[in-house]
């Protein structure tokens, strides 16, 4: 058949946004197409062949072939299947050495941070404390005075001079006059200089928030290292930004995930600012991948009075609500049940507190929301199953929505056997990041002991149970590459091959089960897995397109692996052949 058509070119320069590829990528010759064009041709606009393609579909886990009709699959199968569909008007490729997987999606991230962070001064991947300080420096010199100095990234726990938390006598002699914030990398504690401090009235006589901490001199003097809700009055200080500048944020974010090769993502807590925005973006057919989102408890009255969001095309959808219970394990701020193996403490809850969450929960199931909850530690986890349970006794299940709940866990660490059992009796989606899970082989094995080592990320154990894990990546917290992701799901190390005593390797997954964290799974945890995450006939045309297979190629090499084009309901979002 390689005479009635021409394979789409390879070399070709990047193309990002919709309206540009879908007019100017290559297919089959002009003309050509319907020159061939019979009775006999099978209508299709993009046929993908001469490759191998990882439906994540169970009843049909591969194929060589696909064809596409609009922004629907219409055919999965093999080369002699594809032949009525190559003499149609599709653009047609062919894929020889390259491999195609249903889309990717990230399960857990925060989308106007990721295109924030292209702006703001990034301190992720620096290898020391002082070199991270000199960088805070330099980029503090392009500041006017008065004006606040902001970046995102740092992270104690990688650094090779010194592991710890940075405070405000570390950046005071080059900020006297400039107001400092900048959250660590998991977003959950924040750097603050001695300007800020001052401009928000903290002193060694405020006392901390509940749901956070000034971190203090024995003196009771705040270090500037803030955690939690501790970080709320710094943020209310920061002036306001435009529309303009949130809405180019979340544009930059849909590109860049589209280039990674991301089809769909969570947002974990979007505020209505940003869905509005975002609503916007799709009103001018600028987005470069979907949407499924929750808005933020903050505003959880607002989505209780506007409800459930969607667009036609699939590409928006707004159902969640993002509750925030305890903080983070890095920052010693995840709620354990026992002390931390190296601190007098437990951590904290109460970022919401029971009084806050419980009217939620009923309204959720009143009106079919899903809930999503940031929980970290163990403490944190028992009590917020305890929390799902007493809502949902409390309100007959005549007067909820549905009972297909499918209401979320974010994170979710630390989870003893017992309540690993909970999750599966009471049908909670535990939302993952394997990122977390090497990028904490520096300090959990400090943090937690060995003992609760034993069940913390505890991939594996969730998988034997028959749970979905949904996985995704917590961008900007970490990278937001799905490279990254499942190259941690399916080795436990770190990126640089090595991990570390009693890390458990026995809890990462297989190649096969990483593929479903990352698409058919989130599509359950999204109520879509009858529209999208694996490759079916009749499903939206979502595929991720990367130039070798990452199901076969050795360990180390998914970290190199290239995606070279993004297809989001049949158009090409991204192109790099």
């Amino acid at each position: 058949m390689s005479h009635r058509f021409r394979s789409a070119a390879f070399g070709l320069s990047i193309c990002l946004l919709p309206a540009a590829c879908s007019d100017q990528t290559p297919g089959i010759e002009p003309g050509l197409a319907t020159q061939n064009a019979g009775a006999d041709c099978d209508a299709a606009d993009l046929v993908l062949h001469n490759t191998t393609i990882y439906t994540a579909n169970d009843n049909q886990w591969t194929a060589s072939a696909l064809a596409v009709l609009g922004d629907r699959i219409v055919y999965v199968g093999d080369e002699s299947g594809i032949e009525p569909y190559l003499c149609s008007s599709a653009q047609i490729f062919d894929l020889t050495g390259r491999t195609v997987f249903a889309g990717f999606t990230d399960a857990h991230q925060h989308l106007e941070g990721i295109g924030r962070r292209t702006k703001t001064l990034s301190l992720f991947g620096i290898p020391t404390l002082a070199e991270t300080v000199a960088a805070i420096e330099d980029w503090a010199e392009t500041i006017p005075e008065g004006d606040w100095v902001q970046g995102r990234g740092w992270i104690e726990r990688e650094w090779t001079d010194q592991q710890r938390f940075l405070n405000k006598f570390d950046v005071d002699a080059f900020t006297r006059n400039k107001p400092l914030f900048m959250p660590r990398a998991d977003g959950v504690s924040a750097l603050v200089n001695s300007r800020a401090l001052e401009l928000a009235g903290i002193t060694a006589s405020t006392p901390d928030p509940e749901g956070g901490r000034f971190e203090r001199d024995l003196d009771g003097t705040p270090t500037g290292y803030v955690l939690a809700n501790a970080m709320n009055v710094f943020r209310e200080l920061i002036p306001p930004e435009t529309d303009d500048y949130i809405k180019d944020n979340l544009e930059r974010g849909l590109q860049a995930n589209a280039a990674l090769g991301w089809t769909q993502t969570h947002d974990a807590g979007m505020a209505f600012r940003q869905i509005d925005l975002l609503k916007e973006i799709h009103a001018e057919g600028n987005m470069a991948h979907r949407v499924y989102a929750a808005a933020l408890v903050q505003e959880a009255d607002l989505m209780i009075e506007r409800g459930r969001e969607t667009t036609p095309d699939h590409f928006f959808d707004l159902r969640g609500i993002k509750v925030f219970i305890d903080g983070t394990l890095g920052s010693r701020g995840a709620a354990l049940l026992a002390n931390y193996s190296d601190a007098d403490h437990n951590g904290f809850m109460n970022r919401t507190t029971k009084e806050q969450v419980m009217p939620v929960l009923a309204a959720s199931l009143r009106q079919g929301l899903q809930i999503w909850t940031h929980v970290i530690g163990d403490r944190a986890v028992r009590t917020l199953l305890d929390w799902y349970a007493e809502a949902r006794n409390a309100l007959p299940e005549s007067e909820w929505s549905s009972t297909d709940l499918r209401w979320r866990m974010e994170h979710a660490q630390i989870i003893p056997p017992s309540d690993q059992a909970r999750f599966v009796e009471m049908g909670v989606f535990p939302s993952m990041q394997p990122s977390h899970g090497i990028g904490d082989l520096n300090f959990a094995p400090d943090r937690l002991g060995p003992d609760r080592l034993g069940y913390a990320y505890p991939w594996q154990q969730l998988v034997d149970r028959g749970l979905m894990i949904i996985g995704g990546s917590d961008a900007p917290v970490e990278m937001g590459d799905p490279r990254i992701e499942f190259y941690a799901a399916v080795t436990r190390k770190r990126l640089d091959g090595t991990d570390g005593p009693g890390w458990h390797p026995e809890l990462a997954v297989s190649r096969e089960t990483a593929l479903k964290m990352f698409t058919i799974w989130p599509a359950h945890g999204a109520f879509q897995e009858h529209l999208r995450g694996s490759v079916e006939a009749g499903k939206l045309a979502d595929f991720t397109v990367f130039d070798s297979d990452l199901m076969t190629i050795p360990e180390a090499d998914i970290l190199t692996a290239r995606n070279v084009m993004t297809i989001v309901g049949g158009k090409i979002t991204f192109q790099d052949l």
